[in-house]
């Protein structure tokens, strides 16, 4: 069976991964995977049934009443199917968000989604983000980005596109959001936020999009040839 080729591209939110991620399969003809909406699709499952991410116990017992999927448009792009319902759209909320990086600590959460991201990478190339695919799901994908930035041009960015989308945002708020997530992102117990030794950091502090998407190229090119 041929082998596929995987891109495990991680980082704390707002560094731009997802974008990366996306415009990188397009460009290469790879199916895309973002595991944070996998997560807040948990988060707002639980979210539904009054269940929270601090309730152990809860969050064990209701997680097995729950069918994640995910699906594809014509155009590519990935859509979340909550016990077969189509929640693409409602997950994408700063609350959500929270709530996900929470839920995400939880060991029966991670082990009930990990066959599942594998899955998708052992049946096709794939570019997949998220916090823990280089050094958890995916650790022996050929190529490994770590991106970063600093937490105030990560937050800024985060205002501008919830702006762009009409929504009433508060910078210092988001700030302090991207703050206590990176805490809950490196502390936890359970697959942490963290660089794989084998993986490229690429501080995306003063770079356009563009030039972070052609650095990554370049490291995937070198290792198809």
């Amino acid at each position: 069976m041929k082998r596929t080729f995987n891109v495990a591209i991680d980082g704390p939110a707002g560094s731009g991964k997802s974008t990366v991620a996306k415009r990188l399969a397009a460009d290469l003809g790879f199916c895309y995977v973002d595991t944070g909406a996998i997560y807040r699709t948990v988060a707002y499952f639980l979210d539904l049934l009054g269940i929270s991410p601090k309730d152990v116990d809860g969050v064990a017992r209701y997680i097995d009443e729950l069918t994640v999927e995910l699906a594809y448009d014509s155009e590519g792009a990935q859509h979340m199917l909550m016990n077969g319902m189509d929640v693409t759209a409602d997950i994408r909320t700063p609350e959500i968000s929270r709530l996900a990086s929470q839920v995400s600590a939880h060991k029966a959460v991670r082990d009930m989604l990990l066959e599942m991201q594998r899955a998708v990478a052992r049946e096709q190339d794939c570019v997949m983000d998220g916090r823990d695919i280089g050094t958890v799901v995916l650790p022996n994908a050929q190529v490994k980005i770590f991106l970063t930035a600093s937490p105030e041009v990560r937050a800024r960015r985060r205002t501008q596109e919830l702006a762009a989308k009409g929504e009433s945002v508060c910078y210092e708020q988001i700030l302090q959001d991207i703050h206590r997530r990176d805490e809950q992102d490196t502390h936890r117990a359970i697959a942490p936020l963290k660089q794989a030794k084998d993986a490229i950091r690429i501080d995306t502090s003063e770079m356009e999009i563009e030039q972070v998407i052609v650095a990554v190229k370049e490291k995937i090119e070198e290792k198809r040839k």
